[in-house]
């Protein structure tokens, strides 16, 4: 096994000279979706949120109202569009529009998990391509730019035309897994779509990588699992996927590992969607721990003992001083290139 990672630049590092002033002072504003990583963000940044509130009405009407003057401000919204996904994506709208509004000098959307992502292609007919659809409404907001975690798909970037910086939850669950020191480790994808994701997070933690695959039966949440492609015989294995909702793929993936003579089994998930059943069957399955993000905190039923929670708080709050300040964010993706050097650095 090779030694941790190497941590991502501390939130307290002295900040760099801009080309550009920043825009105006930073303001945050925590949506009704994410009011616990938002106010982790504010600590982690030093600053209050601003003052602001969300209501749902009887009838179902969302409002939004600033409580506090923002004019000339470069404001971050954080809201997540999770469940109830409607009410998330549409309060997420009003807060955009009544900053723009209000004056704000740069509107941010900070979207740790955006569920419609899922929607992001036209592969039967007659369907909606429905984060294209949101994507657009964000825009005819007034959004400025975007920030999110772990998209479906990277290209749904190119559904907007405003700037989208796109982070990745594997450089925390990483660093939280590289602390375990568990040996022999290997890195497992569910199935070839997710290849690549995994061989990158293979390569943070300096292990082999095994690629599953599987297939989906129609719309339906039911998986098979047809091959694996990779050694994990007398192995520890970390499952990786961006998100899971009914956790059959990872449990079924579990069970054709075991059999195919894996030790311990774990799971590492960006977004924990977990829909009703899920911590159950997580329970019950060969996962001995399954480790999430707080992208999502509206869950439906309590977790299980075997779920962790790792936080992206930091990840985000870097980006949102770098983006305040107009300074690059490479270093939040080019993570994953550093560690690889200081791996095989190691190992020469």
């Amino acid at each position: 096994m090779s030694e941790p990672i190497a941590p991502l630049p501390d939130i307290e590092a002295p900040r760099p000279l801009s080309f550009q002033a920043p825009q105006g002072d930073l303001a945050l504003i925590a949506g009704s979706a994410n009011p616990v990583l938002a106010r982790k963000i504010a600590t982690l940044l030093g600053v209050e949120l601003t003052p602001a509130e969300a209501r749902l009405f009887s009838e179902g009407n969302v409002f939004v109202r600033i409580l506090e003057n923002i004019r000339g401000r470069d404001v971050f919204v954080i809201q997540g569009v999770h469940y109830p996904v409607n009410d998330n994506f549409m309060e997420l709208l009003f807060w955009i529009d009544a900053l723009k509004r209000a004056s704000a000098q740069q509107v941010t959307a900070v979207i740790p998990f955006f569920s419609y992502a899922k929607g992001d292609k036209k592969d039967e007919p007659r369907v909606s391509i429905r984060a294209r659809v949101c994507a657009d409404a964000i825009e005819a907001a007034g959004a400025d730019r975007v920030l999110t975690m772990d998209l479906h798909s990277p290209q749904i970037q190119g559904f907007f035309r405003i700037p989208v910086d796109h982070l990745y939850g594997r450089l925390v669950l990483a660093d939280h897994i590289a602390s375990l020191n568990i040996d022999d480790l290997v890195v497992c994808s569910p199935d070839i779509g997710f290849a690549k994701e995994a061989s990158d997070f293979a390569d943070l933690l300096g292990v082999p990588v095994a690629i599953g695959n599987k297939q989906r039966l129609g719309h339906s949440e039911t998986v098979r699992v047809l091959e694996v492609i990779g050694d994990v015989q007398g192995k520890n294995v970390v499952l990786v996927d961006d998100f899971a909702i009914t956790a059959r793929s990872l449990i079924e993936m579990a069970e054709v590992l075991n059999r195919r003579g894996a030790r311990d089994i774990y799971a590492a998930v960006t977004h924990g969607v977990l829909s009703p059943g899920a911590n159950e069957r997580i329970q019950k399955s060969l996962i001995k721990k399954m480790f999430i993000t707080d992208s999502i905190e509206n869950h439906l039923e309590p977790f299980c003992d075997k779920i962790e929670v790792v936080s992206v708080a930091p990840l985000f709050a870097r980006a949102i001083r770098s983006i305040h300040d107009r300074t690059s964010v490479s270093m939040l993706f080019t993570h994953s290139a550093a560690a690889r050097s200081a791996s095989k650095s190691r190992t020469d």
